[in-house]
């Protein structure tokens, strides 16, 4: 097995959020990294960054959901907020899989873990990303692009 470990400051979601107080509190967060736009807060089981902010003493969004591409720069915009929120944290989108593929990317980026190492620490945990070749690549090349 890598090298790489699981990140345990950051938390994601693994489907939508019913509750997000309830939720907030559940996972002890400090603050809270919402990658979704308003328009979520629309959509049935959606929520808003108003609910976000009501949730946790701090809090960030920077609107990931599609059809906002995936590309560098979203990467770049994404670390920079994390690296100014206090842990634990909580990165959410609307079900899961493009907030945990920016808590591996970032995590690997931290730990100056290759792409292989921190993949297979992503699969060996079940992350929803893997599942998605674009999300494998996007974490894949910001590993090596962003180190």
């Amino acid at each position: 097995m890598p090298d790489f470990e699981t990140p345990t400051d950051l938390m994601n979601n693994r489907g939508l959020i019913a509750d997000p107080e309830g939720f907030a509190r559940e996972k002890g967060a400090a603050s809270w990294l919402f990658l979704c736009g308003e328009e979520f807060a629309s959509v049935e089981g959606g929520m808003s960054y108003g609910d976000v902010e009501r949730a946790v003493p701090v809090s960030a969004n920077v609107v990931s959901d599609p059809p906002t591409p995936l590309d560098l720069d979203l990467a770049r915009k994404q670390i920079e907020v994390l690296d100014g929120l206090p842990r634990p944290t909580l990165v959410t989108c609307r079900t899961g899989p493009r907030s945990s593929a920016l808590i591996y990317l970032y995590a690997g980026l931290q730990a100056g873990a290759p792409a292989e190492d921190v993949l297979a620490r992503a699969e060996a945990d079940g992350a929803r990303f893997v599942q998605s070749d674009e999300l494998r690549a996007w974490v894949a090349d910001g590993l090596e692009q962003l180190s």
